[in-house]
């Protein structure tokens, strides 16, 4: 099952929680404003400025065959429907986790916001966007577009890839959906962190010579490939 049905399941626990309908505020608003503001009214309860359905507070899991396979957690989840156009919107942020059968984090994704859009099978997130992979790397930006159709992620902003020895800086990413196998499309630099008590960490210029990169150059994850880890 695709990430992209399992939060699409969202909705039946949903309906435990409230509906967003506020027919009786706009009506309110209807009779105590002048004759002028009925445009104004009529913007403010159009159906597609309003969620047709909301949950705080919301925490699920995914199991297949007793195994729990995602954790989603998110402060705040609304379902919109406009003119079929299905997508949700967390606009507080949220927590993704998948595991592996052994409950081993195997990726994880976290942002301030995010949405999911159904039919088009992508998210996207933004504002401290953290990714993180099963080695533990992760990947910082602002923005980013999960082709989960594709099982792609990419960014056109700046980024930054922080593993156990290096730290690498640029603008453009682009990447397997499992951070294993990533491209920066304008490095910036790579700053290498001491791992033991005999090494310093050694800035570098642009970036390090063991990438053998020059400044225009896109810097590639050296990770070995590794198989496609889908998001079902």
């Amino acid at each position: 099952m695709k990430v992209q049905k399992f939060v699409s399941n969202i909705v039946q626990l949903i309906k435990t929680f409230c509906i967003a309908v506020p027919v009786l505020g706009t009506a309110i608003l209807f009779f105590a404003c002048k004759q002028n503001d009925i445009e104004k009214i009529k913007a403010f309860s159009t159906p597609e400025n309003l969620p047709i359905l909301e949950a705080t507070d919301f925490e699920t899991l995914s199991t297949d065959s007793g195994t729990i396979r995602f954790s989603l957690k998110a402060k705040k989840l609304l379902r919109f429907d406009n003119d079929g156009k299905i997508f949700h919107e967390f606009p507080e942020g949220l927590l993704l986790i998948k595991y592996d059968e052994h409950q081993k984090i195997i990726s994880s994704i976290q942002a301030d916001y995010a949405k999911e859009f159904i039919k088009e099978e992508k998210w996207e997130a933004k504002n401290n966007v953290i990714v993180t992979n099963e080695k533990g790397d992760s990947l910082k930006t602002e923005h980013l577009i999960w082709d989960e159709k594709n099982g792609t992620i990419f960014t056109e902003e700046y980024v930054k890839i922080i593993s156990a020895d290096k730290v690498i800086t640029g603008t453009g990413l682009t990447s397997d959906q499992n951070m294993q196998n990533w491209k920066i499309k304008n490095p910036k630099g790579v700053i290498y962190v001491a791992v033991d008590n005999k090494s310093q960490p050694k800035p570098t210029e642009n970036n390090g010579d063991s990438l053998a990169t020059e400044p225009d150059d896109p810097v590639i994850s050296t990770t070995p490939k590794r198989e496609k880890l889908n998001f079902n």
